[in-house]
């Protein structure tokens, strides 16, 4: 059964000032999620499904349901606030998504096979998608994997980004991750800053998690689990987000699955911020040029 890949295209894009999954950033006007579908095709996968929000599904099938006719299977979900666990109801004053590992359990019905989920914004590499392709192919049901990239090349010139800092195992599993959400490169050195303004360094060979992830359909029973108990305590507050890395954590923690880390030799780049947009462009023309992909990548 070939999997499927999962695609968090639901964010709204505020630092960057647009919907950057939709912005044209190859040689031929392809968006980074092109790219990540093209490597995914090379390495496998069978279908993709989109994780989008309902006031961007006019704009999104323009762009890509017509150039991906015929490639690959395609369906969408939406990510909605209102989609909750039994007994839960969104409170009225609500508007910030509830999170990644929400978004996640937006594509449940569409996806029964092995899966990865990446976010739309991130290009990750050929050889990234084809690690993960070779392990869910062979991967048991509570076997899950995460492509681990060096912090130094995933910075952004122009501002803090978030990063999942993972912890491993002498085997190369995750033995545990947190979500850093202010990282920066400072002339001292990296460091993220804590709620409170505190800031700690980091060395640059740590690995992080892009948010290139591999579960098996069994992972949304237990997202599903994990969100309902998280609700029960944060439902009233309004700016909190449950990640992807807060269910894996648990999950690794009670001994119910594991989590491979897979290396991979490519370099990151991705468009957090707006000005990030001439550095992805000529990353992806140096691709071009040294033959990795067509410059017209669809023909």
């Amino acid at each position: 059964m070939k999997p499927t890949l999962v695609v968090l295209a639901a964010g709204i894009g505020s630092r960057y000032g647009g919907l950057k999954q939709m912005d044209g950033v190859g040689p031929g006007g392809e968006t980074i999620i092109d790219y990540s579908i093209y490597d995914a095709l090379r390495a496998g996968f069978g279908k993709v499904v989109f994780i989008i929000r309902r006031e961007i599904e006019a704009d999104f099938r323009d762009v890509f349901l017509g150039r991906l006719l015929g490639k690959i299977a395609v369906d969408y979900v939406f990510q909605e606030l209102t989609h909750l666990p039994a007994g839960f109801q969104c409170p009225p004053e609500r508007r910030k998504p509830w999170g990644t590992a929400h978004a996640v359990l937006a594509a449940a019905p569409k996806v029964l096979e092995p899966f990865a989920v990446i976010n739309a914004d991130d290009f990750y590499g050929r050889s990234g998608f084809q690690a993960m392709a070779e392990f869910l192919r062979h991967a048991g049901p509570t076997q899950y994997s995460v492509v681990g990239y060096g912090l130094r090349g995933t910075l952004s010139e122009h501002g803090s980004v978030a990063r999942g800092v993972c912890e491993l195992d002498g085997a190369g599993y995750l033995s545990g991750i947190v979500e850093r959400t202010q990282i920066e490169q400072t002339p001292e050195g990296i460091i993220y800053r804590h709620a409170d303004g505190r800031a700690t360094r980091l060395p640059e060979e740590t690995v992080v998690s892009m948010n290139f992830w591999g579960f098996a359909p069994g992972y949304f029973d237990f997202s599903r689990r994990e969100f309902a108990g998280f609700l029960k305590e944060n439902i009233h507050n309004p700016k909190a987000e449950m990640y992807i890395p807060l269910v894996v954590n648990t999950l690794i923690k009670s001994g119910e699955a594991t989590v491979k880390v897979l290396p991979t030799r490519d370099r990151w780049f991705g468009v957090t911020y707006k000005e990030d947009r001439p550095r992805v462009m000529a990353e992806l023309e140096k691709l071009v040029a040294a033959g990795d992909y067509p410059r017209s990548l669809w023909g």
